[in-house]
């Protein structure tokens, strides 16, 4: 059969469509039979439900008219009754549909421009979905494109098949980019918007430089060397922390490469941005000290329920600790995600001293002692009252100038003094109307009903309805800076799995979960904390 020329002409377009937008030549087709049936529409009536398919072989288009196999006739134009059905398909039922061909369609100038319209929005369509598809993948992959434009400091990249963004807070400070320069950025996100998808792109994101480290160094690439953490100060100075699963491998060298060629490589790509290759460790001191290079520590202490570490550094170091405008510390915590506190040797001298003469003076209110007795007490490394009370009495009398009887009395005035507290603290329990009930659940102590009551918290059904956080407060970064709230157990130095275990008992005094419950709960705990060892025990190895 001889195909016309215009049926030849309608797939030439939507081939040459199709090629252009790079979307399937079916989408095509298909988008071009909806324009037919909309134009159909406007010339059978609206209410007729027309159906146009294009032979993707010849081009030829058959028009057709579908109804629907009813019972009784309501509409004619979209209905055909169950007898007139069966003339035209002896094996029709209710419900099926009855095709009646059409006669072809000349289209009319408006016709043809409203087709046109659907026929544009369609492949539109169809050129977002597919870019969306083909980007969405590529998140976290660095990609190379060309300056198209830039829009209010915003820049417009050209990536062949779509269009990006890097956003004008997303670029290096002091970066200029003119349309025609090539870029190379990375992919963080990828967004379906109602004007098409939006590909944004980054030359700040601190997986840009370990991307790049990825391409300039082979044994990243191959996994024989890990990026770790990265933090930046784009621009400006930079922090990577690098280990090697391969002993025999360097792993801060393999970054440094040949004189530095690696490194530069990167240095470059970043417009001059000081980089310092950390060796990262499986143990959190070691690890922050190198972080704060090139400062020496002398001494850390670290507080694990706050993620807060303290590091103590000789006097001449501070500065260079900090760097200029808190960028060495502040680069060093995003690096390795704790909270560091810098102190002198002089500052950490000082506070000692100070807390030497709280403890000192603790003990001697608490056990009617004088200031020699207190400051052996606090020179011997006792902490608090409670410690002291409940030690061996062999501790206490192998202080210098102490004996069995000195500490046996030393004992006797600090169980008095703890008794006292205990009996005023009950008595504002009592105040408070905290429930007797509470002294039910394990691990709940006087001290801690008192602060339970003064926040409100006076049954066990209150207690249950707590959460962990309500206790023992929490900590969240705003604005760069790390917040505390307390809890209602500020100041008793409860841990997080005791609260924890503690608003667990409770509720199931309450009947809220089983026993068996928490027992799957606290062996859940356990498992995590081995297999925590565990993996931490073989990447040490």
């Amino acid at each position: 059969m001889a195909v016309s020329a215009n049926r030849l002409e309608l797939l030439q377009i939507a081939d040459a469509v199709a090629r252009d937008k790079s979307i399937d030549r079916s989408i095509v087709l298909a988008s071009m039979e909806d324009a037919m049936q909309k134009a159909a529409r406007s010339r059978y009536g609206q209410e007729t439900e027309v159906r146009a398919e294009i032979n993707p072989r010849t081009g030829e288009v058959r028009y057709s008219r579908l109804m629907l196999v009813v019972d009784q006739v309501e509409s004619e134009a979209t209905q055909i009754s169950l007898a007139d059905a069966r003339k035209r398909n002896p094996a029709a039922e209710v419900g099926d549909w009855i095709a009646e061909p059409l006669p072809p369609i000349d289209f009319g100038r408006i016709a043809a421009q409203s087709a046109k319209q659907v026929i544009v929005q369609k492949v539109r369509e169809a050129e977002r979905d597919r870019q969306y598809e083909e980007y969405k993948d590529r998140i976290g992959e660095i990609i190379n494109g060309q300056v198209k434009r830039v829009e209010y400091g915003n820049v417009i990249v050209d990536l062949g098949r779509a269009e990006a963004i890097i956003r004008r807070d997303e670029m290096i400070p002091r970066e200029l980019f003119r349309p025609g320069d090539r870029v190379r950025a990375y992919v963080y996100d990828v967004r379906r918007e109602q004007r098409g998808p939006q590909i944004f792109l980054s030359r700040t994101h601190p997986q840009f430089m370990a991307k790049l480290f990825q391409q300039e160094v082979p044994e990243i690439y191959d996994g024989v060397i890990e990026v770790k953490s990265v933090a930046r100060d784009p621009g400006s100075r930079a922090k990577i922390a690098v280990t090697s699963r391969d002993s025999s491998i360097d792993p801060v060298g393999a970054c440094v490469g040949m004189r530095g060629s690696r490194v530069q490589a990167v240095v470059n790509e970043l417009q001059g941005e000081k980089i310092d290759i950390i060796p990262w460790s499986v143990d959190a001191a070691t690890f922050i000290v190198n972080a704060l290079q090139p400062a020496e520590v002398v001494k850390v202490v670290l507080d694990e329920d706050s993620s807060r570490i303290e590091v103590v550094v000789p006097d001449d170091q501070l500065s260079l600790a900090i760097g200029r405008r808190g960028q060495n510390v502040r680069l060093a915590s995003q690096l390795t995600g704790w909270d560091i506190d810098i102190l002198t040797e002089a500052e950490e001298s000082e506070r000692r001293q100070k807390e030497f003469v709280e403890r000192t003076q603790t003990f001697m209110h608490a056990l009617d002692v004088d200031e020699v007795v207190g400051q052996l007490l606090a020179s011997e490394g006792f902490r608090s009252v409670e410690e002291l009370a409940y030690v061996e009495p062999s501790e206490v009398a192998a202080i210098e100038g102490f004996d069995a009887d000195t500490a046996e009395e030393i004992q006797n005035r600090a169980r008095d003094y703890l008794a006292r507290i205990e009996a005023e603290q009950d008595e504002r329990r009592k105040e408070l109307g905290v429930a007797d009930e509470l002294r039910e659940i394990e691990g709940v102590t006087t001290a801690m009903m008192v602060k339970l009551g003064e926040n409100e918290v006076k049954t066990i059904e209150d207690l249950a309805g707590c959460a962990t956080d309500d206790l023992v407060g929490w900590t969240e970064k705003t604005n760069g800076e790390t917040v505390r709230t307390p809890g209602f157990l500020e100041g008793l130095d409860v841990a997080r799995d005791e609260a924890e275990a503690i608003v667990m008992r409770a509720r199931v005094k309450m009947g809220w979960v089983d026993e068996a419950d928490l027992v799957a709960h606290t062996e859940d705990e356990t498992g995590e904390d081995e297999a925590g060892d565990a993996e931490e025990g073989g990447e040490a190895a």
